[in-house]
């Protein structure tokens, strides 16, 4: 397996710190989806009152 010249290192370093950096800006930057409001929802309960 060949070894890497030092520059390569340089450049692999200079590439993922450069997508990196691209990838926070771009989360940053990402709308993010509001919350749902809160909505007074009360289950509607399935008992029935039997009237012999």
């Amino acid at each position: 397996m060949p070894q890497m010249a030092p520059l390569l290192w340089l450049n692999l370093l200079l590439f993922s710190s450069i997508v990196f950096l691209l990838f926070v800006v771009s989360n940053y930057f990402i709308k993010t989806p509001s919350k749902m409001e809160k909505t007074s929802y009360l289950p509607q309960s399935n008992h029935l009152n039997w009237k012999w």
